[in-house]
C-alpha cells in the first residue's frame, strides 16, 4: 500500500478560512502531524491519530511524516496560513532532499492557505496593493545582520512589507531594532498596521505612524504590515479608516 504526504496550510485562525481543498484531506488523512496549536484545530475522529510535537524540531516533524508515509500512511502536516510562507512545506522538501532516497518518491502535494499577511491586509483594506514583500524578523535560523540588510533593501525600493515573528519573549529586542533601521532608512510617517489575532472573535487592528511606532506594540500572535511611501489612509466619521496602496506608480 502506498502512503502520502499533503502539507496543508489551516489559514489564519478562522475555521471558515480553511479551503474546502484541506478539509478534504484531513478527512481522508489517517494521521496528523504538526505544531502543538494547530495539531488541537483538527477535530479527532476514529482511524486518526493525531502527533502534535514542539515548535523548533520541524525537521524531525517532517523525517517522522515521511516515514509514516513510506510504511502507507496517509500523512497531514499542518500549518497555519499557508504551508509554504514561512511554514513546513520547505521543511518537508529539506528532509526529502537529503534523507532517505525512497521519500523521492511519495506522493507529495503542497495545499495553499489564506495567510495571516492577506488576511490582515484585507481586514483593513488593501495595504499590500502593490509591490510588497514578507520578511521574517526571526533570527532563529538566520543572522540578525542579514534580517536587517533586507529591511533597508526593502525600505530603498519602496516596498510595502510584512512582517512575521515580530516579538518573542525569548527575543523581544528584534521589533525595537527592526522598527529603528525602517524609521531610519523610510523616514516618513507611512501607516505601519498591527493586526493581533487576525481572522478569530478577538481580532485587533491598530493603525500607528511608523514614527511613532514602539517595540511593545507587537507580539507573536501579531503579524506587522507597513505601506509604501504611496500608501493611502481613508478616514472615516463612522467606522475604521481604509487604508489602501495604490496600483499605479508615478515615474
Amino acid at each position: 500500500m502506498s502512503g502520502s504526504v499533503v502539507i496543508a496550510g489551516l489559514g489564519p485562525g478562522n475555521d471558515a478560512l480553511v479551503t474546502p481543498e484541506v478539509t478534504e484531506a484531513l478527512a481522508k488523512a489517517t494521521n496528523i502531524v504538526g505544531y502543538i496549536p494547530y495539531v488541537a484545530r483538527v477535530a479527532e475522529r476514529p482511524g486518526l491519530t493525531l502527533h502534535p510535537s514542539d515548535n523548533r524540531v520541524e525537521i524531525d516533524r517532517s523525517r517522522h511524516a515521511l516515514e509514516m508515509a513510506s510504511e502507507g500512511k496517509h500523512v497531514v502536516v499542518v500549518s497555519s496560513g499557508d504551508p509554504g510562507v514561512f511554514a513546513m512545506a520547505a521543511a518537508v522538501l529539506e528532509a526529502v532532499e537529503h534523507g532517505d532516497p525512497a521519500w523521492r518518491e511519495i506522493d507529495i502535494q503542497i495545499l495553499p492557505g489564506i495567510t495571516a499577511m492577506l488576511a490582515a491586509s484585507a481586514a483593513c483594506g488593501a495595504p499590500l496593493g502593490h509591490d510588497f514583500c514578507a520578511i521574517n524578523l526571526s533570527d532563529n535560523m538566520k543572522p540578525w545582520d542579514l534580517i536587517e540588510k533586507r529591511l533597508r533593501l526593502a525600505a530603498e525600493a519602496d516596498f510595502a512589507m510584512a512582517f512575521y515573528n515580530p516579538r518573542s519573549k525569548s527575543r523581544p529586542e528584534g521589533f525595537g531594532k527592526a522598527v529603528k533601521a525602517l524609521q531610519e532608512a523610510c523616514g516618513d510617517d507611512r501607516p505601519m498596521i498591527f493586526a493581533r489575532n487576525v481572522s478569530r472573535p478577538d481580532q485587533t487592528i491598530k493603525i500607528v505612524p511608523l514614527t511613532e511606532v514602539t517595540e511593545d506594540m507587537a507580539d507573536m500572535r501579531t503579524v506587522v504590515l507597513l505601506g509604501n511611501s504611496q500608501t493611502r489612509v481613508i478616514e472615516r466619521c463612522n467606522a475604521a479608516p481604509l487604508i489602501y496602496t495604490p496600483r499605479s506608480v508615478e515615474g
